[in-house]
C-alpha cells in the first residue's frame, strides 16, 4: 500500500509532504516529497503516530483487554504498556496469561510489564504472591517489556533479599524497571534509584518532580479518572505555591523555572488508572489537548505519548519512520487535533464512524469467597460515652490523603457517624475466605445517607465499603458478593449495582455499557450527597497501603509513613 500525505516526523519535529509505503504492517517507505514535485495529496488531514499510554492498568477501565482497545482506538490509542497487578493480585499468574491471551485476538499493540508487587505489602490480604520465580517466567515472555511499579520503596531502601531479586532480574533481562515512590527525597531516593529504578508516575508536585528529575529518573505525568498531576505540574502558577517565598526569588528565576518546566523536565503523559466513562470521552487525544492549554508545546506533547514511550521501552512503533510498524492516526488539523481514523499495521481499525473489529470474552473464575455479613460486622464498639478516633481524609483527584482526628459519640457502646461534620464509617472485608474486617472512619466523601461498596480495591482488591450507617453497608457489601464482584450503591430508596464478574474487576461488555451503569451509579451515590468526581475510584485507593498518609486494609488502619498499624480509637 503507497499513499502520499503530509506527515509529522516526531525524530525530528517536523512536518513534510511524504510518499508512504506500508508492506506487511511496516513502514517500508517515507520519503519526502520535493518542493520541485507536484503535490498530490492522497490523505485529507495530517498523518502523525499512533498514541502510547506508558502506564496504564486495564482493569481499571473496568473492561477486558480486547474491549478496551476497541474504544481506544477511537482516540487514537494505537499502544499500551499495561501493568497487570491488579488481576495479578487476585489471580496470581493465571490472571495475567488471561489478560495476555485476550489482548492477542485484536489488531492492537498491547505490552505489559511484569507486576513486581503483588501483593504491594505484607499488611494486607491478596488472592496470589508473584514471587522473584514468577517474575523471571514473565520476564521470559514477548508481551512482558519490562518489570512493573515497584512500589515496595521500603523494601528497596531496605535491601529486602527478594525485592533486590525482582530487580536483579530485570536488570539480567535487559528489561526496564518502573518506579512508583510518592514523596520518596534525599538519600531514600538515592538508594531506590540505585537499584535502576527509572520511571516515576506519582510526582504530585513541581519539586518532587525537579529532584526525582535530576537524580535520573524519566517522569510520567499522569492525567487519569481519579489523580490527574498535569495541572500541578504543568500549570506554572500552581508549581510556584509549592515554593517558599516564590516572590523573593524575581522575575529572572521566575522565567528560568518556566523555561525549565516547559523544555524536557517531562517525559511521557499516562493515564495510570481511567475509569469507563472517562475513557469513552477520549483517551491520550485529550491529555495532549490538556498539555498544550497548560502551556506546554504541542510537538512535546505529542512526543510524550509517542516517540519517548517508544524509546524508553524499546518498541517498534511511535514513529512514523522506515522500520517501524505502521501505527498511525489521521487528524483534520494540528490545532483541532480530531481524530479521522487509526491504522494500525498498516490496517485500518477505526475508519471515523465504526471500529472494524470484535472484542472475544474473557472466562474468569469467580474470586469473591466472602461470606455475606449483618450490620453488627461493621460496629466500631466503645465503652464510654465519646472517643476520639483516627480518620482518614480524602480529597477529589488526589491519591494522598491525610491523617486526622474526631471526637464521635456512642451509642449503646456502639460509635456513630457524623455526617454533619462528614465523618463516615469505612470497611473492607477480605475477600478470599478468612473472614477479616477493618472498621474505621473517612472524611470527604458527604454521604449524609446510604453506602457504596466495591471489590476493587487496590492491590488486593478486597471487598471496601463506605457508609452512614451499618445496616446499608452490610446490604452494599452483600450486593457485591451475590453479583460476583462489583460496584454497589444502597439507600433506602434504590439499590443498584454494576456486577464486575472477572475477577471482582472487569465486564465483558463493552465501554459503552459499563459506563452507562457506572454513570448510573454515580448519580446514585451524588443522591447520597456525594461531591467527589469519580467516587468509586477515589474509595479503591483508600486500600492501597503505599501511597501516604493513612489507609486501610482487611488487617487493620494503616499509618503509610510510619509503615505500621495504627489504633482506629485514639488511647
Amino acid at each position: 500500500m503507497s499513499f502520499t500525505a503530509y506527515v509529522l516526523d516526531v525524530v525530528s519535529n517536523t512536518f513534510f509532504p511524504a510518499r508512504i509505503t506500508v508492506e506487511n504492517g511496516i513502514f517500508t517507505e517515507v520519503t519526502p516529497i520535493t518542493v520541485n514535485e507536484k503535490l498530490n495529496i492522497d490523505v485529507k488531514g495530517l498523518v502523525i503516530p499512533g498514541f502510547i499510554d506508558s502506564h496504564i492498568h486495564i482493569e481499571s477501565s473496568m473492561i477486558t483487554p480486547a474491549q478496551f482497545a476497541k474504544i481506544a482506538v477511537r482516540h487514537g490509542t494505537t499502544a499500551v504498556v499495561a501493568d497487570p497487578h491488579e488481576i495479578g493480585n487476585v489471580l496470581g499468574i493465571e490472571g495475567i496469561e488471561a489478560m495476555i491471551e485476550n489482548a492477542k485476538a485484536v489488531p492492537f499493540n498491547f505490552y505489559f510489564s511484569a507486576p513486581s508487587c503483588v501483593p504491594a505489602t505484607s499488611f494486607e490480604t491478596s488472592g496470589a504472591v508473584i514471587d522473584s520465580s514468577d517474575i523471571e517466567y514473565l520476564l521470559k515472555k514477548d508481551e512482558i517489556v519490562a518489570l512493573g511499579e515497584m512500589m515496595n520503596f521500603p523494601g528497596v531502601i531496605n535491601g529486602d533479599e527478594e525485592v533486590l531479586k525482582k530487580l536483579e532480574l530485570a536488570r539480567q533481562y535487559g528489561k526496564p524497571i518502573d518506579g512508583h515512590a510518592p514523596l520518596l527525597t534525599r538519600e531514600d531516593l538515592g538508594k531506590y534509584l540505585e537499584q535502576g529504578i527509572s520511571t516515576d508516575h506519582e510526582c504530585s508536585n513541581i519539586i518532587e518532580a525537579f529532584e526525582k528529575k535530576m537524580k535520573g529518573m524519566k517522569i510520567m505525568v499522569r492525567d487519569g479518572s481519579s489523580a490527574m498531576d498535569m495541572e500541578g505540574l504543568f500549570n506554572i502558577n500552581h508549581a510556584l505555591e509549592n515554593i517558599e517565598n516564590p516572590e523573593k526569588l524575581g522575575v529572572i528565576f521566575r522565567d528560568i523555572f518556566k523555561k525549565k518546566v516547559y523544555s524536557p523536565l517531562f517525559d511521557f503523559i499516562v493515564s495510570d488508572d481511567k475509569h469507563p466513562d472517562d475513557l469513552i470521552k477520549g483517551h491520550l487525544n485529550l491529555s495532549i489537548k490538556k498539555a498544550t492549554r497548560l502551556g506546554i508545546d504541542i510537538l512535546k506533547a505529542i512526543s510524550m505519548v509517542t516517540i519517548n514511550p517508544s524509546r524508553h521501552y524499546n518498541l517498534n512503533c511511535g514513529a512514523i519512520v522506515e522500520g517501524a510498524k505502521a501505527d498511525y492516526v489521521i487528524i483534520d488539523s494540528i490545532c483541532d487535533f480530531n481524530i479521522l481514523e487509526t491504522y494500525i499495521g498498516g490496517e485500518c481499525v477505526f475508519d471515523g464512524e465504526n471500529v472494524l473489529f470484535d472484542a472475544p470474552e474473557i472466562d474468569a473464575r469467580n474470586s469473591i469467597n466472602a461470606t455475606k455479613k449483618s450490620a453488627s460486622d461493621f460496629d466500631v464498639l466503645y465503652d464510654g460515652d465519646e472517643c476520639e478516633v483516627n480518620v482518614i481524609e480524602c480529597f477529589d483527584g488526589d491519591l494522598l490523603t491525610k491523617k486526622t482526628t474526631a471526637k464521635l459519640r456512642t451509642k449503646n457502646g456502639v460509635v456513630q457517624s457524623d455526617s454533619y461534620n462528614d465523618i463516615l464509617k469505612i470497611s473492607v472485608v477480605e475477600r478470599y475466605g478468612g473472614g477479616n474486617i477493618t472498621n474505621a472512619f473517612i472524611k470527604g466523601f458527604g454521604l449524609n445517607k446510604g453506602a457504596i461498596a466495591s471489590s476493587v480495591a487496590h492491590d488486593s482488591h478486597n471487598i471496601i465499603v463506605i457508609g452512614y450507617d451499618s445496616e446499608t453497608m452490610a446490604q452494599a457489601v452483600n450486593k457485591v458478593i451475590d453479583d460476583k464482584g462489583g460496584i454497589a450503591v444502597v439507600s433506602e430508596d434504590f439499590n443498584e449495582s454494576l456486577p464486575l464478574p472477572i475477577a471482582g474487576l472487569m465486564s465483558n461488555e463493552d465501554a459503552y455499557d459499563v459506563a452507562h451503569k457506572l454513570d448510573i451509579l454515580h448519580k446514585m451515590a451524588s443522591a447520597l450527597g456525594c461531591k467527589l468526581k469519580s467516587p468509586f475510584m477515589t474509595m479503591a485507593f483508600m486500600a492501597l497501603l503505599v501511597i501516604p498518609s493513612i489507609k486501610i486494609s482487611d488487617m487493620g488502619l494503616f499509618d503509610g509513613e510510619a509503615f505500621e498499624f495504627i489504633d482506629v480509637i485514639k488511647n
